[in-house]
């Protein structure tokens, strides 16, 4: 099988699979257009996010079997269009799960006890103990919406903390020794913090907004290492302000590009966020681990090969 390589990724991905005799050719660089010319030529894409594959890209490419994306969401790709197609679309949740919820346990953390804004302050001469004083996690109810890889990690990892931890999700009887599946009813009355692991899509976008906020019983913490697009971020900002919202972890932003390279600047919200010690931004790297980076492409290998290996 011929594989075209669209982003970079771990070595391993081109090692392990030319070693199996899959021909593996790398294009890092060529625009959609110029992909658009050659891909009927390939029987497999791997990528990440530099390249949309949408229903135009799909009909171009008339001989693919898979298209592997390395990371959990599938959004820049056209899934309805490509399952009619029949094509194979495999993902790597898997691999970065444990990365993400170290992620949101540390940022949690570094909010919850003015960690950042104390060290800070304590370098430049200031020394405030008072005005630091820190929540503590134990006894609270942490909310988690979507669980699924992320969620469940996310929900092991706060096993020690001593917080209750609940869960909405769409998919019935997912409880298990680390978390309680509720309604959103009573997710919205008990949580003290709320944390998204969902993926995007009409019905996730925009999931966060002033009336969602409203419906919340208790002021919060919010986390957000899904999708920046989950979040309608004018509304986020009001919640902050008013007291809403105690705290927001972003790891992602509504104002990332499609390939989550840079944001769009100039933002009057944005620039909120930037300038709040009420909020903690990072550069959509909750997933982004050294581990991570090989664990992502180790699983797309082993994917590919359980459906495509002849060996």
């Amino acid at each position: 099988m011929k594989i075209l390589l669209l982003d970079k990724n771990h070595p391993l991905i081109t090692e392990q699979l030319s070693a199996k005799g899959f021909l593996l050719e790398e294009d890092f660089t060529s625009t959609y257009d110029e992909v658009l010319k050659k891909i009927e030529t390939y029987d497999g894409i791997i990528i990440r996010s530099r390249i949309p594959i949408d229903k135009n890209f799909i009909e171009h490419a008339k001989n693919l079997k898979f298209i592997a994306r390395v990371g959990a969401g599938m959004e820049n790709i056209d899934v309805e269009f490509a399952h009619k197609s029949g094509i194979k679309l495999i993902s790597s949740p898997e691999g970065n799960r444990d990365s993400v919820a170290e992620h949101v346990v540390g940022m949690l953390l570094i909010l919850m006890n003015r960690l950042f804004i104390a060290s800070t302050e304590v370098k430049n001469g200031i020394w405030k103990r008072e005005e630091n004083r820190g929540d503590e996690l134990l006894g609270k109810t942490f909310g988690i919406i979507g669980y699924g890889n992320m969620g469940k990690a996310v929900a092991k990892r706060l096993s020690g903390f001593g917080v209750s931890v609940i869960f909405h999700d769409i998919i019935p009887n997912l409880s298990d020794e680390f978390a309680t599946q509720t309604t959103m009813e009573t997710l919205y009355r008990d949580a003290d913090i709320l944390s998204l692991h969902l993926p995007l899509s009409p019905e996730t976008n925009y999931l966060i907004d002033e009336e969602f906020i409203s419906k919340m019983k208790k002021d919060f913490y919010f986390i957000n290492t899904a999708r920046g697009k989950n979040v309608k971020t004018q509304d986020l900002v009001k919640a902050i302000k008013s007291g809403k919202i105690k705290g927001a972890a972003l790891d992602v932003l509504e104002y990332e590009k499609a390939s989550f390279e840079n944001i769009e600047s100039g933002n009057e919200d944005l620039q909120y966020l930037l300038h709040s010690e009420k909020a903690i931004l990072t550069p959509h790297i909750a997933g982004w681990t050294v581990q991570s980076k090989e664990k992502l492409a180790q699983v797309i290998v082993d994917k590919i090969l359980s459906d495509f290996s002849k060996s």
